[in-house]
Parts: C-alpha cells; structure tokens; sequence
C-alpha cells in the first residue's frame, strides 16, 4: 500500500507496510483522525523520517506517546513547533545539555536540526487523541516501531541508541550490541529526573565522543 514516507525509509520498510497489522493501523489511524483531534497533525506523523535518511541515522532517540496537547507535537520525539513553551521533559533535556556541554539554554524546543544532523526521534506509538496520552497504543504502531529498530540494527553499524527510561530500555533487547552502541539512563521527566535518575548521564558528550573516534561528525546538540 502506499504510505507517504520519505523514499530512503521506503525502500528499507516497503514489506512491513504490506502486512495486515499495518494496512488495519492505517484504517484505525484514518478513522480518528476523522472522528476526534489527534496529533500531530497528519503530514507530520512520519516527521521522523522525512528529516533523517536511513542512510544518515547516527544515533537514535527513542520516545513512546507523541505530546497530547494543542500545537505541541511535530513528529519528533520530545520535539514541540517553533513557539511552543517547553514541556518538562525536554526542559530536563536542555539542562542536561547545558550542564554537560556548557551551552546556553535553547529558546527553541523544535529538534529538527538534531534530526537533520543525523539523530532518529522515533516515538514508539506515532499519533494520539488530543488530551488522552496512551490513546493510540496498541495498535500496531509498535510493530511497526520496533522493526524500524530491527532495520537499522541489522543493516548498518556503529549507530548510538539512547534509550531513557523503563519502556524505551526494554527495546534494547532488539539492537545487535556487537555492531551498535547503547546508552541507558532514567527519563527525563520530573518524575526520573528529581530522584536522580537523569541528571549527569552526560549521554550528549558522550554520544559525541563515540561519534568522532568512529570518523563521524559530533552532533552540534
């Protein structure tokens, strides 16, 4: 079936979209999106991999439920519009950058420009209900998600997964770790992050340091 997602994820993902779960995904997808609010609006929900090529994926960020509230989710993790006031989790984010980069706090919450440097912002589940977190779990979206993992881990090598938090460290378990980086943490979220589960995981330098003694570009965070 025809599915608008850029070409290079096209080619890699072309099966998964043929199978029933996937074709059953888009009819429930269609039918909320018709019948309530959802997010992010339609053209965005593979926002993800419009910004970053298969071919360009140096490290991955792997989230679960995109943001539920008006205006806030753009397709990427943890990414809200130009604008938009910061949520907590990302607000956790950005001081831990500034910590471990020595950087000054970002006016911008918008993360297209990691993604366009190379950095995956896959969210497990793709689409929610407005206000109903969760709503769109279940669905299919994991299958989906987890063999986007499976793809990347299979057929390229070196790439760093960041997987913070319970849900995303279970996906560990599907990255080859003999060809792949892996760097765990708490979340970010205020919950994690205050018990001192978040702060100090220095996963920004260190991704960057990885990235360079395998001959790629740092990423400018």
């Amino acid at each position: 079936m025809q599915v608008n997602i850029a070409n290079s994820w096209k080619n890699i993902l072309e099966k998964e979209f043929e199978k029933s779960y996937f074709k059953d995904l888009v009819e429930f997808v269609k039918n909320e999106y018709f019948k309530n609010v959802c997010y992010p609006k339609g053209s965005d929900i593979f926002a993800a991999f419009d910004f970053c090529s298969f071919n360009d994926v140096k490290v991955v960020i792997l989230g679960q439920d995109p943001y539920h509230g008006p205006n806030q989710a753009n397709g990427l993790c943890f990414s809200v519009k130009e604008g938009i006031a910061h949520p907590p989790s990302l607000i956790n984010i950005f001081k831990e950058i500034s910590t471990d980069l020595n950087k000054a706090y970002p006016k911008s919450g918008n993360l297209e420009m990691w993604a366009k440097q190379g950095v995956l912002l896959l969210n497990a589940t793709l689409t929610v209900r407005a206000h109903e977190a969760g709503s769109h779990q279940k669905k299919g979206w994991e299958t989906f998600t987890d063999e986007v993992i499976k793809q990347i881990s299979n057929n390229k090598e070196h790439v760093i997964f960041l997987l913070w938090g319970g849900f995303a460290k279970k996906k560990a378990k599907l990255i080859d770790k003999k060809k792949h980086f892996i760097l765990e943490s708490g979340h970010p979220s205020p919950l994690s992050a205050n018990r001192g589960y978040w702060f100090g995981n220095q996963h920004f330098s260190k991704t960057n340091e990885i990235l360079l003694s395998k001959g790629f570009k740092a990423i400018n965070w």
